[in-house]
């Protein structure tokens, strides 16, 4: 049928508009996804991250570390170090128990984070390896709530020393489950080690750990 070429050209605009709204509508969604879907999966995954801030472990009082002398810890041995720390964080100061450091014993390391005066975890934090630890005890005379391991520190020249560390608990009982902890912590450090072939077969865990003291009372 015969149209005139202005219908002709009328009704080629009309389906030309007909398509580009067609087309419109289609990328008008586009937008909103595209938009939307980082944003919701970044909150997603940045709720998780905020909460491994927190340091899970035991407040206590570092009262510093010490040199100590001798390879055979006994019982008691700590008490000398021990008094030495005590009487000095005593003299420097009167609270009863103020909290300056975060103690957390896991299966390989132990992490002692240091608090600011808000009482929150700073980036300062003091790492010591389990193996290297000698003896433990929360068995002391100048006061039943200290918790003190002796510590193999290795210098840059590769000598080492053996310090002794001490932290005030809040309670006798906190003390007592920080032995605890220390001990079980050595205990997977050890089968760990016998396991990779670090330690001979022969060595049993009681007597490697014969050396770390744990006092239940």
């Amino acid at each position: 049928m015969w149209q005139p070429a202005s219908e002709r050209l009328q009704h080629f605009q009309t389906m030309l508009k007909t398509k580009l709204n067609v087309l419109t509508l289609r990328k008008e969604p586009l937008p909103t996804v595209i938009f939307h879907e980082p944003e919701a999966i970044e909150l997603c995954t940045t709720t998780p991250l905020m909460k491994t801030r927190s340091h899970a472990g035991c407040k206590v009082t570092y009262l510093g570390k010490v040199s100590t002398t001798g390879m055979q810890f006994l019982s008691g041995c700590t008490e000398k170090p021990v008094i030495e720390l005590w009487k000095k964080h005593t003299l420097a100061r009167e609270d009863i128990f103020s909290a300056n450091a975060l103690l957390e014993i896991r299966p390989f390391q132990v992490w002692l984070h240091h608090l600011d005066l808000k009482g929150e975890a700073t980036v300062h934090m003091d790492t010591f390896q389990v193996a290297r630890i000698a003896y433990c005890t929360a068995d002391h005379n100048v006061s039943p709530n200290i918790f003190a391991w002796v510590y193999r520190e290795i210098n840059d020249d590769l000598s080492y020393q053996m310090d002794c560390h001490a932290v005030e608990c809040e309670s006798k009982l906190e003390a007592k489950k920080l032995a605890h902890a220390m001990m079980e912590a050595f205990k997977k450090t050890f089968h760990s080690m016998k396991s990779d072939g670090r330690i001979h077969r022969n060595s049993s865990s009681e007597e490697m750990s014969q050396e770390l003291e744990s006092d239940d009372g």
